[in-house]
């Protein structure tokens, strides 16, 4: 009976069972079992690896797996001092787009506010989700691990945080988004971008106190929402701040 000694890093022990977290341990090889395939039988889904090393050399996914091999897969945050790395997939578009699953719709309005095209559909199905998004080249958004392990996604995040403010805190971070943002440019309703509009063309839209108190304004074609720096505005920018993103110097846009 083959077996192989596997060491995961960081974030990818949340999907092991409790006793093989950080620590080594052998598992019984499938017969012709690629490095992929006793990964995601191990419980990692493939998109959350950055690099597999078999007895020290990188390697790509289909690499076979043989009896007495050692085997270390690392995620995209603290990668091996190994030259060169296999490439698992291919460069992630910059800035990037996301489609999040009918779970996370507090996180997908967030990625808007910051500036980033996200669909969401909170009906959607797993195969339209994994269709739309390897047709658009957009990343996946899943707290379903089993939807991940899907061969096809080439692009996903499983997502770590329970909370969208933390959810989007640790997508930013991994995924190094700070600089590729440009908040208050979507619509959170529908995703659409905002332009300018003119306090005339829009004023019998308002409420009267915000005709008041306001001068500048945003307007979406998608859905006619009209946005100006409203009670939320502040909360917003912390939102945006607490994750890291530099301050825009676009005004903020509240309904």
């Amino acid at each position: 009976m083959a077996t192989a000694t596997f060491r995961f890093h960081g974030e990818l022990n949340d999907f092991l069972a409790p006793f093989r977290r950080r620590a080594e341990f052998t598992a019984t090889l499938a017969r012709a079992a690629s490095a992929k395939h006793m990964i995601e039988a191990l419980g990692v889904p493939h998109t959350e690896v950055e690099a597999i090393l078999v007895n020290g050399a990188s390697v790509g996914f289909e690499h076979a797996l043989a009896d007495g091999d050692r085997v270390e897969v690392h995620p995209r945050r603290g990668l091996p001092d190994v030259h060169p790395l296999a490439c698992l997939r291919p460069q992630l578009p910059r800035p990037p787009r996301f489609i999040a699953d009918a779970h996370l719709g507090g996180l997908a309005r967030l990625l808007r506010l910051a500036g980033f095209d996200t669909r969401y559909d909170n009906g959607i199905r797993d195969d339209d989700l994994v269709a739309i998004a390897l047709c658009e080249g957009r990343v996946v958004l899943s707290r379903d691990r089993e939807l991940l392990k899907r061969g096809a996604l080439i692009h996903a995040c499983f997502v770590h945080a329970l909370k969208p403010e933390r959810q989007f805190a640790e997508i930013v971070l991994r995924l190094e988004l700070a600089a590729q943002a440009r908040p208050f440019s979507l619509c959170l309703a529908c995703n659409a971008p905002l332009r300018s509009v003119a306090r005339a063309e829009v004023l019998e839209r308002l409420p009267e106190r915000v005709r008041e108190r306001h001068e500048c304004f945003t307007t979406c074609d998608g859905c006619g929402r009209v946005f100006w720096a409203g009670s939320h505005w502040r909360a917003m920018r912390a939102v945006l701040a607490a994750a890291g993103l530099e301050r825009s110097e676009t005004e903020g846009n509240d309904v």
